[in-house]
């Protein structure tokens, strides 16, 4: 067997699998699908039943004028067409609904595995393109689903009883339509594959295009500040542009199939009317079978146009199943955890730990060990890129390690239940993360074990947290929504909400990225309360981009390179003279030595 009959063995069998793995997602619902393709195949058998009709109205009707036929004709012709409406109600509300279903499960499928998906995932991935899946490609997959099994079954059916009355009518006549169907099929494999190429890349440029839209919604201040619509637009109009290419190529591609397969089609039938006004004149074939022929040839151009139209609905629905099913064969975050964790009694230890990110040439962090005993606040200090996020994206396993191991207590986070783990850590960064929701499901955002928090619990929260006074005075208190991101809020007020949000969950271990930072004086003087408050009784860990902000720290470790250069507290580490000092140096804009 050569290369090329493997590849298409291989795309037919890919082809057959992504089919079976689209209906194993109705497989519930078979008895609605049994029901919409029965109502497909009763629409199909009306139509040759309509061409049959043609032939007692013009023999007996015009031609022999027998009242019977006359009336009883048009009758038929009625209870055909009733009944047609009919089926094909029930087979469009089934199939509507069967599809609609379809998209609304898988979509809740794509979602509640996006959410469970690691962090490396959305680092390699852009947000655009994850968004296009979930949005576009998944209503594409109907399109090889319900809409090409509608074609396949109802055109299918009706083609065959065209062709098995054209046949009844004259089999010498109905051969002369199959010479082109060689041609025809060959014309659709050849097509077929140059649609699911085109396919491929109108996937991508729809992800393109998301993502630019996103960036720019979300980097408005950025782009106005900084003159950016011109080079904005032109990004912009560039994916567009790409898309109305490829959107026209497929178009073309289509179109020049129907067209080509109409066309062969077509002199199959110049050819009959040549044969059958001949014949007419040496055999039986009377003037209604000649009419119930030619409608019956008539009628056979509309499903046979769809039959070659599908390859288009086919391979662009093959080829989102293939995104959507690549997308859901992601492994989700590993958790092999069976303990459980009900705070930290002694410490967590980090023991020889390497991380390296996909992307990284280098290990961002390198055989790192430390010890954080239970109520201590450590510090995590060094320059841009030293690893200070890292080591703490690592205790709530958004990061696997290399080598190397973290535990609680002795207890390997590995071994504990990722749920349980997470459920007691609490973080507040830099980069506050809101909702588009209500101040008060902001603070109680993701109640830990379905658990509710009262409106007591939350009005607490808030002023143990500095905002409640803020709070009061918006338009409508805990029930004002905040717009996208908070974008209603000043920074403070925002920091002081992600404040009462942990202070909410109550956590024994606190992950505090600059907090603090970008604040004017008096916001940051309301949060640095607030946060005190937090760090009170808990294990916190701070990363700290201003040393001015860790100078009470049980205990600073300074990184540089992901290694650890020197640990202490700050006055231990200035008398040091070493790297913390220079940093400090650096940030405050003075001689220390002077202070000393």
């Amino acid at each position: 067997m050569g290369k090329r009959d493997k590849n298409k063995e291989i795309n037919l069998q890919s082809s057959l699998k992504l089919y079976m793995r689209i209906y194993s997602y109705m497989s519930e619902y078979l008895g609605r699908f049994l029901i919409s393709v029965a109502a497909m195949i009763v629409a199909a058998i009306t139509e040759p039943m309509f061409a049959r009709i043609m032939k007692p109205l013009i023999d007996k009707g015009f031609v022999d004028q027998n009242k019977t036929a006359i009336i009883v004709t048009p009758i038929l012709v009625i209870v055909v067409f009733l009944i047609r409406a009919i089926s094909s109600y029930i087979n469009d509300y089934m199939t509507s609904w069967l599809s609609g279903t379809v998209v609304e499960k898988m979509r809740r499928i794509m979602f509640a595995r996006l959410l469970r998906l690691p962090l490396s995932y959305y680092d390699d991935n852009n947000s655009g393109r994850i968004m296009s899946r979930i949005i576009f490609d998944v209503t594409q997959i109907t399109e090889a689903g319900f809409n090409v099994i509608t074609v396949v079954f109802k055109d299918g059916v009706t083609i065959i009883g065209l062709l098995g009355l054209l046949f009844y009518t004259d089999w010498e006549l109905t051969l002369f339509c199959f010479f082109t169907l060689p041609f025809v099929l060959i014309l659709v494999k050849v097509l077929s594959n140059r649609i699911r190429r085109l396919s491929h890349h109108n996937q991508k440029q729809y992800g393109e295009m998301t993502q630019i839209i996103n960036e720019a919604v979300q980097g408005q201040k950025v782009v106005k500040l900084f003159g950016g619509h011109d080079y904005e637009e032109s990004r912009f109009n560039q994916s567009i542009n790409a898309i109305k290419t490829n959107n026209v190529r497929q178009a073309a591609t289509a179109s020049l199939n129907s067209g080509l397969s109409q066309f062969l089609v077509s002199c199959a039938l110049a050819l009959i009317l040549y044969f059958a006004a001949s014949k007419s004149k040496v055999s039986g074939f009377t003037a209604g079978d000649f009419v119930s022929f030619i409608t019956a040839m008539i009628m056979i151009f509309a499903p046979m146009k769809r039959i070659t139209n599908v390859t288009q609905s086919l391979q662009k629905g093959l080829t989102a199943a293939e995104s959507v099913f690549g997308f859901l064969d992601n492994v989700e975050e590993l958790d092999n955890g069976v303990k459980s964790l009900a705070g930290v009694k002694q410490n967590i230890r980090f023991d020889n730990v390497v991380f390296r990110y996909n992307t990284s040439e280098r290990n961002i962090i390198d055989n790192v060990s430390l010890c954080i005993n239970v109520g201590q606040t450590v510090a995590l200090v060094g320059s841009s890129g030293s690893g200070k996020t890292t080591i703490a994206n690592l205790i709530p396993r958004f990061y696997t390690p290399i080598s190397g191991t973290i535990s609680i207590d002795g207890v390997d986070i590995n071994d504990i239940k990722l749920t349980e783990l997470r459920n007691n850590i609490s973080l507040v960064s830099q980069d506050v993360v809101l909702f588009n929701d209500s101040v008060f499901n902001n603070i109680a955002y993701g109640a830990s074990n379905n658990q509710k928090y009262t409106k007591e619990q939350v009005i607490a929260a808030a002023k143990f947290a500095n905002a409640l006074e803020f709070i009061e005075q918006l338009p409508n208190g805990f029930d004002t929504h905040i717009g996208e991101n908070g974008t209603r809020l000043s920074g403070g007020q925002k920091q002081r909400i992600a404040i009462a949000r942990a202070i909410l969950k109550d956590a024994p271990i606190l992950i505090l990225d600059e907090a603090t930072s970008a604040l004017d004086n008096q916001s940051e003087k309301l949060v640095q309360e607030a946060l005190d408050r937090l760090m009170k009784n808990r294990t916190t860990i701070v990363i700290a981009h201003r040393l001015s902000t860790v100078l009470n720290a049980d205990n600073i470790i300074v990184l540089e390179h992901g290694q650890i250069v020197e640990t202490g507290r700050h006055e231990e580490l200035l008398a040091k003279a070493g790297v913390y000092f220079g940093l400090y140096q650096v940030q405050l804009g003075f001689n220390i030595e002077k202070i000393n």
